[in-house]
Formats: structure tokens, sequence, C-alpha cells
């Protein structure tokens, strides 16, 4: 498929399932037409890339839908020089879409052959604000804290509590939370030491896999 023709449906994706769909941040939206969502799925579903449904990547993973990516990015009202940490690599997409908006983003997998590939895939489109590290998401990565906003992108039964002690003050945080089979997206503000919370869209994400969220074993 030309690239035109991508060009055209990302436009499309952006006014039927995003626009239709209440998304108003026109950063957000912008991001959304602008990078190359095919670029980030397997070859044998480019096709497919820019439908209103998740893909699966490999290894059980998938990117998540359109809509999902664009509906948590808003939610977090990111600023031009926020620092973001993004929980979950998985393809890449999602650190992309942030990548667009802000100034840095961490992104950690679990899985070492997603995070190399992720790391190769974003640097070879030109991501190099884009930060990706193997290991445990539900313990973040301290290291690089505190953060303006947290995008988690597999679902754990609660937030993790290292995630909340490296969001910044005023900071946000939006993660499915529930159980393997059922979540609602959840949208986390902090205020100093209190942490106020909002419930939003229902949707349903591959665990998240740690100390803080499911262990393997507890999904067999």
């Amino acid at each position: 498929m030309a690239e035109d023709r991508f060009t055209e449906l990302r436009a499309e994706m952006v006014e039927k399932q995003l626009r239709k769909r209440d998304v108003k941040d026109e950063r957000v939206l912008r991001a959304m037409e602008t990078v190359a969502r095919h670029e980030f799925v397997p070859d044998q579903l480019k096709n497919l890339a820019y439908t209103d449904e998740p893909l699966g990547i490999g290894d059980g993973q998938t990117i998540s839908q359109p809509y999902i990516v664009a509906a948590m990015t808003e939610a977090l009202n990111l600023s031009p020089n926020a620092k973001v940490l993004d929980v979950g690599t998985g393809c890449g997409y999602q650190a992309a879409i942030l990548a667009s908006l802000v100034r840095d983003v961490y992104s950690i997998e679990y899985r070492p052959d997603l995070a190399r590939a992720a790391a190769d895939r974003l640097h070879r489109l030109g991501y190099l604000n884009v930060h990706v590290f193997c290991g445990d998401g539900s313990m973040g990565l301290l290291e690089f804290a505190p953060y303006d906003a947290i995008l988690v992108a597999a679902a754990a039964p609660h937030v993790p509590k290292p995630l909340l002690e490296q969001l910044d003050d005023s900071g946000r945080l939006i993660a499915p939370l529930g159980t393997e089979d059922r979540q609602n997206l959840v949208l986390v503000t902090r205020h100093g030491a209190e942490f106020v919370t909002e419930q939003r869209e229902p949707c349903r994400f591959v665990p998240l896999l740690g100390k803080y969220g499911w262990q393997p074993w507890e999904l067999m």
C-alpha cells in the first residue's frame, strides 16, 4: 500500500474514530494523524493498521486501538516541556505519540525482545527523545523521576505504589485498573500527598507483569 494511502487512512481515522468520539485536543489529534501506525504492526497486518481495533504484535501482546491511545494521551493534558513515563512499551506506538507531544519519554517494557525491537524501531523512525528500558514497569524508573505524567499501557489490580511516588506534584497518571478480563481507565491527579482519582471508560488491556502488578504464574 502506497504511503499516500496510509496518509489518507490516518486522516480518516482521526475524523471518524477520534473527533466523532469526542477527542478534542488538537495537539493529540495532530500527533495521531502524523505518527505512522502501520510502522508499528507486523507486516501481515499493515492493511489493518488504521482500523478501530487493537492488533496483535506477537508474544501475546497488542497495540491498543487508536481511540484508546488518543483518549489516554488527551487525559494527561500534556505540555510540550513535560517528562513522561510510559509503562509497557510494547511495539512503541504509544511512546511515539507521546514523543510527538513532549520533551522526553522514558518507556519501560517487561519483555526483552519487545524492548529491543521497540528501541530499534523508534530510533529508525526518528523518535530520539524516547528512552527505552527493559524491566519491571510496575516499579517505574526511579532514577529519572519525578514525572509530569505517567501512562500505564497494561492492566493492574491497583495503581502501583512506586508509580504514585514517582509522579510530580500536579502530575497526572492514567492506567487501566481491574481484573484480568475487565478494567476501567482511571485518571489520578497528585496534589501533594493527596491523590484524586476519576473513573473513565471501560477497556481491556494485557496484564501488567511485575511486583506491583500480576506475577506470570497468577495468569496461567
